[in-house]
């Protein structure tokens, strides 16, 4: 009888939340050639059974993943600083929430270099549209004109993207606590306005 029953409860055991996290986890461990079906049952103590139960595919997978990704940056960057009316501290406090975000760098830098894969780039293009616009808004907010805003919205995301280049894939040589801290200070200066 106990063997009957394993089957079910494996199923409800894992949802398919816990899947998109586990392809997360291992997409920021080694690139989206690492999201494999059997090793992410080993890593859940699963069969691929409890897999197919979920999703369609690997693809499948992918997909729900990518979306969960983007909901929870939305939710755990942007949804943090809606609060902050004032559009100075607001960018300053976006500065340093990201800064200290290593897990979704490493999650964004490995879907830099799968840009080519056809269920990346469209989240990419999304994320980074909307990220461009937030900045946008936010340099209008602090008196920008428009194109001023959106060359400084562009300048901002540039040197994240840059950044992230620089130290997770080209392998520059790593910064310590003080030095980033410093880093983040003096980007924070050079690039958001200055109240007054």
């Amino acid at each position: 009888m106990a063997a009957s029953t394993s089957a079910p409860l494996e199923k409800t055991r894992l949802s398919s939340s816990d899947w998109q996290q586990a392809a997360l986890d291992a997409l920021a461990e080694g690139g989206l050639q690492n999201v494999a079906i059997e090793m992410l049952a080993k890593r859940l103590g699963v069969t691929k059974g409890s897999f197919y139960w979920h999703f369609e595919s690997r693809d499948a997978l992918i997909q729900t993943a990518l979306e969960l990704w983007e909901s929870q940056e939305q939710e755990e960057v942007f949804g943090k600083l809606d609060a902050l009316s004032d559009a100075q501290a607001r960018l300053t406090a976006l500065v340093s929430l990201v800064a200290h975000e290593l897990k979704a760098h490493i999650i964004y830098s490995e879907l830099l270099k799968a840009i080519d894969h056809p269920l990346v780039k469209p989240v990419l293009e999304r994320v980074s549209k909307r990220r461009i616009d937030y900045l946008t808004a936010s340099f209008r907010q602090a008196g920008m004109s428009r194109k001023d805003a959106i060359n400084r919205a562009r300048l901002t995301y540039a040197s994240y993207v840059g950044f992230l280049q620089l130290n997770l894939q080209l392998g520059s040589p790593k910064l310590n606590h003080e030095e980033f801290d410093h880093y983040v200070a003096h980007l924070t200066e050079t690039l958001i306005p200055s109240g007054g």
